[in-house]
């Protein structure tokens, strides 16, 4: 339950930056697909079992968890095809991107941390 909770948490984080700039495709975490919240959740896990991983560990990890489910690169993320913009290494991603990754694990150290 701990990290269903921190996930929610950050998924709504990292959806008011999309917001923010201008990006107003990811649902509310009550709306979001359950694929796509298992994908917050395994992020969570990873993180309190690597606790010293970076932003692009953590990709790289979201990475690994999307092409093992047949996902591909695609111009705009559409689930049917199962494809996604940021199917690429953490350092051709454009900035606004790597950034959803900071926040994730700001948000997962800080509710560790705080023990939720």
């Amino acid at each position: 339950m701990k990290y269903e909770q921190i996930a929610k948490i950050a998924h709504e984080v990292n959806r008011a930056y999309c917001l923010a700039i201008g990006d107003d495709s990811q649902p509310a975490w009550e709306n979001a697909p359950q694929w796509q919240r298992d994908s917050a959740i395994n992020g969570v896990k990873f993180y309190a079992e690597n606790p010293n991983i970076t932003p692009e560990d953590s990709h790289r990890n979201w990475l690994k968890e999307k092409i093992d489910a047949g996902w591909t690169w695609g111009k705009s993320k559409d689930p049917d095809k199962k494809q996604h913009p940021c199917m690429m290494g953490y350092s051709l991603l454009p900035r606004n991107q790597r950034i959803k990754d900071h926040l994730f694990l700001a948000v997962c150290r800080s509710a560790l941390r705080e023990g939720l």
